[in-house]
């Protein structure tokens, strides 16, 4: 009888999937901007700033792209997929993008137990594709408090990319140059 049971499911063994199958490739973010390898900083030359990972909504708290088909509706590129969830992708962005620019070390949290300089938090608010507009957005709003300062500084920071067509390579290209974008105003109010 278990021989009977067993030879039953063997053509189900076929069917049987144990997770979605990966898309072709895995989109990421390059920054524009970064220090040049093997350059040391110093933080007893220079200021230190942590950038903590900024928080999400539920829909990116993901790594799926989506897409905002109108103020109420939420959907997700097929067959596009982040190599890890966007808000570690942008934080690891901005750090780049900050120590180029300003020359500050970037701590992380985990450094700057000691001494954290000044802290950048905040919320990736989108992170997507705005198929209303054919454009993909991303939206930061950052808080800012300056060294040894008690008052906190909040800004809005967007960029909006044309995009003309939404797929995967298009729009991880696109994302990827807003991201961009929205890193130097970042960088450029951090630097002041």
């Amino acid at each position: 009888m278990k021989k009977f049971a067993l030879i039953a499911f063997l053509p189900l063994a076929g069917c049987i999937s144990f997770g979605a199958e990966p898309p072709p490739s895995l989109l990421t973010l390059t920054a524009a901007q970064a220090l040049p390898a093997g350059e040391t900083q110093s933080s007893a030359r220079t200021a230190t700033i942590t950038i903590a990972v900024p928080a999400v909504p539920q829909a990116l708290a993901t790594t799926r792209v989506p897409v905002q088909s109108s103020d109420t509706d939420v959907a997700y590129i097929a067959k596009a997929q982040w190599v890890e969830q966007p808000a570690r992708l942008f934080a690891r962005l901005m750090s780049d993008t900050v120590a180029a620019r300003t020359g500050r070390v970037v701590l992380s949290t985990a450094q700057s137990l000691s001494d954290p300089g000044a802290r950048l938090s905040g919320e990736l608010r989108n992170f997507g594709v705005d198929a209303t507009r054919s454009e993909a957005v991303v939206t930061f709003e950052g808080s800012l408090i300056r060294v040894n300062g008690t008052i906190v500084e909040k800004r809005r920071f967007e960029a909006r990319v044309p995009l003309a067509t939404i797929e995967p390579n298009a729009a991880g290209i696109a994302i990827n140059q807003a991201a961009n974008q929205v890193a130097v105003e970042v960088a450029d109010w951090v630097g002041r």
